[in-house]
């Protein structure tokens, strides 16, 4: 939906108008969060996966998440601070993002035996269950895990706007 050239320069502009110059954008290679913000580094990061196919709106409101967290420093994580300072800035949403993620990058499927596909990007080190059919763990609804092949075609379709 969106090009990551207009994404980079949308997430300067915002730094630069919010932020100290010791602060950076870079993307990452993130397939379920859509942003961080990197104390250490003074660096704000979004998914190139997940920034592609949100809108505009979407990744300005993401960007702006991080910033919040930026300016009320790391110590503050989703709390009333940082949630108003994510207001002061402009920002509307939640703490998490609620928009679809990169299934298609997980290299790790699964099946209940009812049908209902779950994806991994790690390998389950543990048996699971389905969410949907069961709350908690039931070996009834033991999920049956494959690995599949993730190619570099695959990530360039993943960053190709829909």
């Amino acid at each position: 939906m969106t090009d990551l050239i207009d994404v980079r320069r949308e997430a300067e502009s915002l730094l630069r108008q919010l932020l100290d110059d010791s602060w950076s954008f870079a993307f990452d290679n993130a397939k379920r969060r859509a942003g961080a913000c990197d104390y250490l580094r003074k660096r704000i990061t979004l998914s190139r996966y997940l920034a592609a196919r949100y809108d505009a709106e979407t990744n300005r409101q993401t960007i702006l998440h991080e910033i919040a967290h930026a300016v009320a420093g790391a110590a503050a994580g989703h709390g009333a601070e940082w949630k108003r300072v994510a207001a002061s800035l402009g920002y509307t949403g939640g703490v998490t993002h609620r928009g679809e993620t990169a299934t298609e990058l997980a290299p790790w499927v699964g099946v209940c035996p009812a049908g209902h596909v779950a994806y991994r990007h790690r390998k389950a080190t543990r048996a699971t269950s389905c969410a949907r059919c069961a709350p908690t763990f039931d070996e009834r609804y033991l999920i049956s895990w494959r690995r599949r092949e993730i190619t570099a075609a695959t990530r360039r379709a993943a960053l190709t706007p829909r």
